[in-house]
């Protein structure tokens, strides 16, 4: 499979050429969704207000929603996509152009997950989710896709007290690297989140994820991924979602950019979320539309190429909507970026004090 490159994400800019960048580059808005949210199950509180769908029948789902800008899909494996049923995914695409972008390792829902997947104190359980894992990177390798990624949910720590931190991230970071060296040459994304189902997720926030991709590298012993490695590939990337993030009240331009910075932003992952409560998935800009703008314009200003991932959970209203809803909101963003002043901008950062309160004057200006 094609190495993914993101090493252009980490490309310094002189003031000059910056504003050169940002007047010549536009977003390209292409637009991902999870299979997994087509039909909410429901909660702990609730049960589900829509039935289920087989995959058939929501990849049929997904064929209408081409119309919106959607270019790629996402799946669990081997529970949504797996060997047998890849034939469906293939058609979708020679039908509509939605390829399979990605997909993850299906090892946070079962009950043997109680205590963790790949970080499991137990070698049993812990040994199931490192197989699923390795069947999921030679499926990603196999099949040519984008990425794999890890959400590492259910993996994490209920007691501050008595918690073996070191054990927790090596047995983590030794299975990555273990399934990495046993499929060579396949990207791999994290995802962290502060908490939830886990009472305290593994790798809580942007700057744990970064710390994980750069503990997981070197533990890497595969011929093919070290020279990958020296040749300046990141093996390692990261999926940050900003429900994730304001959940763990990060400012979300600014933890794109620490991911950015060093090249390791393979996909993003886009919703709303009132910033410290729990993960609620809402349709971009429902609320915080401020934090999507800015994170757009700060991918804007890295040259950002890769997708925009739609991670919602569309309870109350069906998901060709939200899909829509969501393909609008962020195309509306994108253009109202791609109409800033870009000198004036890039001058009020370098040169503040002459340029007080003008970005507060050109976002307001914005607003009629």
């Amino acid at each position: 499979m094609k190495v993914l490159n993101t090493n252009y994400q980490s490309k310094r800019r002189s003031r000059q050429e910056l504003i050169e960048h940002l007047n010549s580059f536009n977003l390209d808005i292409k637009i991902s969704v999870g299979i997994w949210y087509f039909t909410p199950v429901g909660g702990r509180f609730h049960e589900a207000y829509v039935d289920n769908k087989d995959i058939p029948q929501r990849l049929e789902m997904a064929a209408d929603m081409a119309k919106y800008g959607v270019k790629a899909i996402e799946a669990h494996y081997p529970l949504e996509v797996n060997e047998d049923n890849y034939h469906l995914y293939k058609k979708l695409e020679q039908e509509t152009g939605i390829r399979l972008l990605s997909c993850y390792p299906s090892i946070f829902y079962s009950r043997e997950y109680e205590f963790g997947s790949l970080s499991n104190p137990y070698d049993k359980y812990r040994d199931k989710a490192i197989e699923i894992l390795i069947n999921c990177l030679k499926f990603v390798k196999d099949k040519g896709l984008h990425h794999a990624s890890i959400w590492p949910g259910i993996d994490g720590y209920l007691y501050s007290l008595g918690t073996n931190y070191y054990d927790m991230w090596d047995r983590f970071e030794n299975a990555v690297a273990y399934a990495m060296d046993e499929v060579p040459g396949v990207p791999v994304a994290i995802e962290p989140k502060p908490y939830e189902p886990a009472p305290n997720n593994i790798y809580r926030t942007t700057a744990d994820g970064l710390l994980a991709c750069h503990d997981i590298e070197s533990r890497l012993k595969s011929e093919i991924n070290k020279d990958l490695l020296k040749k300046g590939y990141r093996l390692l990337g990261m999926q940050p979602e900003i429900g994730h993030i304001r959940m763990g009240f990060e400012d979300a331009p600014y933890a794109f950019s620490r991911v950015t910075r060093e090249g390791r932003l393979f996909h993003t992952h886009w919703n709303s979320q009132p910033m410290g409560n729990y993960d609620q998935d809402l349709n971009v800009g429902v609320v915080e539309w401020q934090q999507a703008e800015a994170s757009l314009f700060s991918l804007k200003m890295v040259g950002y190429n890769e997708y925009f991932g739609i991670d919602i959970n569309p309870e109350r209203m069906p998901v060709q909507k939200a899909i829509e809803i969501n393909s609008t909101a962020l195309n509306i963003m994108n253009e109202r970026i791609s109409n800033l002043p870009n000198e004036e901008i890039v001058e009020a950062y370098f040169t503040p004090e002459d340029h007080r309160g003008d970005i507060e004057l050109i976002l307001a200006k914005r607003m009629k």
